[in-house]
């Protein structure tokens, strides 16, 4: 087992003498002996699979969901009575939900293996003095590191000398453009990512220049490998796997005891123990919901097929209900909210003014190449040719020829270019941080006339780049000198003009305001957790439209002065969060997940999101994320919309309803018809129904039930989030069960007292009627609107038809013989339908009144 590593505090404070001595390195780097004494102290630089669970562990898993346990009985039960057919069907769900979740508890473990390939294949270290190219997982604490532009940082470093490097951090902290890195001590104080210039992460990439720098963590002891170790947790059981869970063992408890009364009461009446165990065993069977496995299946993959046709990728299908009842919805803001990239937004002067001529001096002061549709070079110059507004002037810079080139550098960080008109007239044109012009600038244009720019002059100037700025905008200033000759020199950049400034933008999203606004409207709260600046964050919030609790952004240096208890009630009532780490991240989305009737998602792109995707009750990610955000998401964006969010909200919400409507049924008519046989086993001499006749009736009835996966659904109940609300599901089932047994009851007892029915007859007449009752009151119960106000959906009816027929069909034919039926005259035809009319008329009724109280 490889030892912890040290932990120096704060390296990013320590000078690099100090680094050596707590490192035990030098100049030199590390002899080979010794670099591979520390690699079997510290172990390999890579994430290691700790924690993984074996495949066959996984599988068994799979059959410890309660209602899995059920039906693993009744298959057992039916086999037992005979009824292999009903047998088989059980297994075959079993067997599917089995693989269904294994195949997602497996997927788990490819993510660990992901992040793995992030980190790049070869480093070049310094090894007894000389550089060497070895395999990256052979990188130890206190080996010297080279690193250059298009390379993978192999491992935490403090970086010690650097040339113009800058390197790309989106990924791991959320910052939207390059970091520009320094050797110099940072103040002790920072602690967070995103403040530690001079610091190079695991698995982040070199976009300029080079540098080299000591390893202070490799593997699981890096920045990067922390964030893995919060994917090695157990996959997360979402809010609607919990209810099932909860309603299939409140399902057991009831089945279990019901069944053993059924049994004692016609034990006792002296029916016969093996005639009545029989009968207890067949009921049982036929009140278990098996098919309901199944019908989350086919509505989940409903959902899944039509959300498919908006390019959207589900790879947990469970995910789909919970994103359709999510109460919150946390967002990363770059790539998810924005778009992920710099664009120009406007160019303005000194007078806060659009003009045109500071486009035009960016486009031609300017390193990018531009060939056909494609632009390369860094993220400012791209930005300007990528930008729409150029096009306008393309005719104009055509005619303008470019004499000479100084370029940019991060030491004086600008560049500049030597331009000549048609007329041959010659200017200095000089773009760059606004910061390093200022310096170089002795006038300012202002209404069109130079004028010095003075101490006064500056700070007004200063104070409208800041309104910008505040406003979330990066700003890159444009300054002229007239010239005379032919070329020039970085030291002729001074004496200039101030002409003004190009503003750019990581821009929201088309479809983010209203998509948000939507959500809104459905009772969606929205949380943006952002690892870049706040003023940038809060510019995007207002620009999309969400408003920020009390105007109040918390930061992550503030979360860490926090108890655990303020923690929670911050993250609870505050919407917008910047500068935070992973680690906030995570423990943000945790925190919200905490409580039983909250179901939180989670949407980000970058491998600082992975573990807060995870540990969400929906992960969601975009296809242009990285590999290691999509590969721990549930759920895919193939179009980077929030519109397919909304979209994948009403998906979901109508799989619930959906599939409450058959757990409404089927607890209704299942536990109406057990209450029925409770009572009519105290006075019939007989068993109410054969064992076959049961389970026949359960098998047609569910048929129905299949069909309602794809059943239309009333506006008003995707309106807000909703739970499976087992206090509703028991109330409904004594509600509608003692008023199914009240017409069962009514039929029985005229059957008995007035037919003076022989059991055969009297067995025909109940199992038409019961299994009737369950079809029509389906169209009852399925709305809380009257029932022709609310229309079903085609194969229901059709389904339900065929059913019907084939009832009459087995009563009226020969096939009839074989379960024991008896053909009903037109007489008890027709109480049999009246009855059935009468307790579809009592349950509008009754629900009118029921759901007054009770929502689903």
């Amino acid at each position: 087992m490889p030892k912890k590593q040290p932990k120096p505090t704060h390296p990013w404070a320590k000078s690099e003498t100090e680094l050596f001595a707590e490192f035990k390195t030098s100049t030199k780097g590390l002899q080979e002996k010794n670099a591979q004494e520390r690699l079997k102290t510290y172990g390999l630089n890579e994430i290691t699979g700790k924690g993984k669970k074996a495949g066959w562990e996984i599988l068994i898993g799979q059959f410890t969901n309660p209602l899995i346990i059920v039906l693993v009985a009744a298959t057992i039960i039916a086999f037992f009575l005979g009824e292999q057919t009903d047998a088989y069907i059980i297994v075959s769900i079993v067997i599917f939900n089995a693989i269904l979740g294994f195949v997602q508890e497996y997927r788990a473990e490819k993510t660990v293996r992901e992040l793995k390939k992030l980190i790049s294949q070869e480093a070049t270290v310094l090894r007894n003095g000389k550089k060497t190219v070895i395999d990256a997982k052979m990188v130890v604490p206190g080996d010297i590191v080279y690193l250059r532009i298009g390379d993978i940082v192999p491992a935490d470093m403090r970086i010690l000398g650097q040339e113009e490097m800058t390197i790309d951090e989106s990924s791991l902290t959320g910052e939207s453009l390059p970091v520009i890195k320094i050797s110099t001590v940072t103040p002790e104080s920072r602690t967070l990512p995103q403040y530690l210039k001079n610091m190079a992460f695991m698995g982040s990439h070199v976009m300029s220049g080079e540098g080299f720098g000591i390893v202070i963590g490799t593997g699981e002891q890096t920045f990067f490998g922390k964030t893995a170790s919060y994917l090695k947790e157990a996959e997360t059981i979402s809010d609607f796997e919990k209810s099932i869970g909860n309603f299939s063992k409140m399902l057991l408890k009831i089945i279990l005891a019901m069944t053993l009364v059924v049994f004692l009461i016609n034990a006792f009446l002296q029916h016969g123990i093996f005639e009545s165990f029989l009968f207890a065993l067949a009921l049982a069977v036929g009140i278990t919901p098996e098919a309901l496995p199944i019908i989350i299946t086919i509505s989940l993959s409903k959902g899944a097929q039509n959300l498919a046709k908006s390019h959207v990728v589900v790879k947990k299908l469970s995910s789909i209900e919970d994103l359709g009842n999510m109460d919150i919805l946390c967002t990363d803001k770059t790539g998810t909210l924005t778009e992920g990239k710099l664009a120009l937004e406007t160019y303005l002067n000194a007078d806060n003014k659009i003009d045109e001529k500071l486009l035009l001096y960016g486009m031609l002061c300017n390193e990018a190449t531009v060939n056909k549709n494609k632009v390369e070079g860094n993220i400012i110059d791209r930005a300007i040719w990528e930008s729409t507004q150029k096009d306008k002037l393309l005719s104009t810079y055509k005619k303008i020829q470019i004499l000479d080139h100084n370029e940019f550098d991060f030491s004086r960080r600008r560049m500049s270019v030597i331009t000549q008109t048609v007329d041959g007239k010659k200017l200095l044109v000089v773009k760059g941080a606004l910061e390093s012009l200022i310096d170089v600038c002795t006038n300012i244009d202002i209404n069109g006339k130079s004028k010095p720019f003075t101490k006064k002059t500056r700070q007004d100037y200063l104070n409208l780049v800041n309104q910008y700025r505040e406003k979330g905008y990066s700003t890159i200033g444009i300054a002229v000198r007239d010239w005379h000759k032919a070329d020039s020199n970085k030291e002729d950049e001074k004496n200039l003009t101030m002409l003004g400034f190009l503003a750019f933008v990581d821009p929201p999203r088309k479809s983010s305001k209203s998509a948000l606004a939507e959500m809104k409207k459905m009772g969606v709260t929205v949380k943006v957790l952002s690892g870049d600046d706040p003023l940038v964050t809060k510019a995007i919030c207002e620009k999309v439209g969400l408003t920020i609790v009390e105007n109040k952004i918390y930061t992550g240096d503030e979360l860490d002065k926090l108890s655990d208890e303020e923690f929670g009630k911050v993250v609870n009532k505050y919407n917008v969060f910047a500068r935070i780490s992973p680690e906030h991240k995570y423990k943000i989305v945790k925190t919200l997940n905490t409580g039983d009737d909250v179901t939180v998602a989670f949407m980000g792109d970058g491998i600082n999101d992975a573990p807060a995707i995870k540990v969400a009750d929906v992960g969601i990610s975009v296809n242009t994320a990285t590999s290691i955000a999509k590969e721990a998401a549930d759920i895919i964006l193939m179009e980077q919309s929030l519109e397919v969010v909304v979209n994948g909200i009403r998906q979901g919400r109508t799989i619930f309803t959906n599939i409450t409507k058959y757990i409404l049924n089927t607890v209704s008519a299942n536990y109406g018809n057990m209450f029925t046989v409770s009572l009519s086993s105290l006075f019939l001499k007989f068993i109410p129904l054969l064992p076959s006749q049961i389970l026949l009736n359960n098998l047609l009835t569910d048929t129905p039930m299949l069909a309602i996966a794809t059943d239309s659904v009333d506006k008003e109940t995707l309106k807000k989030p909703k739970k499976l609300d087992l206090k509703m599901i028991k109330t409904f089932m004594v509600f509608f069960g003692l008023l199914s047994t009240i017409f069962d009851m009514a039929l029985i007892l005229t059957m008995i007292f007035i037919v003076k029915a022989e059991p055969t007859l009297f067995r025909t007449a109940w199992f038409l009627e019961s299994a009737l009752s369950e079809v029509i009151v389906t169209y009852a119960i399925r709305t809380k609107k009257p029932f022709y106000k609310s229309v079903p959906g085609k194969f229901l009816s059709i389904i339900s038809v065929l059913i019907v027929a084939t009832l009459l069909f087995m009563i009226y034919t020969p096939i009839g013989k074989i379960f024991e039926f008896e053909q009903l005259n037109s007489g008890i035809l027709l109480l049999v339908i009246t009855i059935v009319a009468m307790y579809f008329i009592s349950a509008e009724v009754v629900k009118k009144y029921f759901f007054k109280k009770f929502d689903f």
